[in-house]
């Protein structure tokens, strides 16, 4: 129980800092438009912007996933009995923590590498990459973290999200 509550928070705190950056993304905007206006230059705003945004979406995905708010297909599970859909999605989970972890690395790597080499943007706010990178990472890290608690979950025989979400759909289109 303890477990559950530590990755519940886990997943709020990442869906909170998530909000903060996209708040971030408003202020660069708004301060880019208010320059125009008012013959200012805020130097890298529209580079921050975009850092804010990739760090927005980034958090925000394990939070989406375990809401169950991410595109499902589930007509073609629907037309399967009990065992092969259970199947097919252990089979998704499993190849879903895969990716996860593949993507989690590979995001760990690029910070790795932008430290190593030095790397900085090349906008005129020549910002090291590897900053705004480690909301990125931390955003795919997260992700996995979840994915692994869903295919853990489904191999258990629980099904947060799967059925509930594809029903609740179904009323809100009739």
């Amino acid at each position: 129980m303890r477990v559950r509550k530590s990755l519940d928070l886990l997943y709020d705190a990442a869906a909170w800092a998530a909000a903060f950056f996209m708040v971030g993304v408003l202020l660069m905007v708004l301060a880019s438009v208010l320059g125009r206006m008012f013959g200012f230059n805020l130097r890298g705003s529209d580079a921050y912007a975009g850092y804010s945004m990739a760090a927005a979406a980034f958090l925000a995905l394990a939070h989406t996933l375990k809401r169950g708010e991410h595109i499902r297909v589930s007509l073609l599970l629907e037309r399967f009995g009990p065992r092969v859909t259970h199947a097919l999605e252990l089979w998704s989970h499993a190849a879903g923590t895969l990716f996860c972890a593949v993507l989690a690395v590979y995001c760990v790597r690029l910070i790795w590498q932008s430290y190593t080499f030095n790397d900085i943007s090349q906008g005129n706010d020549a910002t090291p990459l590897w900053i705004p990178q480690i909301a990125m990472a931390a955003g795919a890290i997260i992700l996995f973290v979840a994915m692994a608690d869903d295919f853990v979950q489904h191999l258990r025989g629980r099904h947060p999200h799967a059925a509930g979400k594809a029903e609740s759909d179904v009323k809100r289109m009739e």
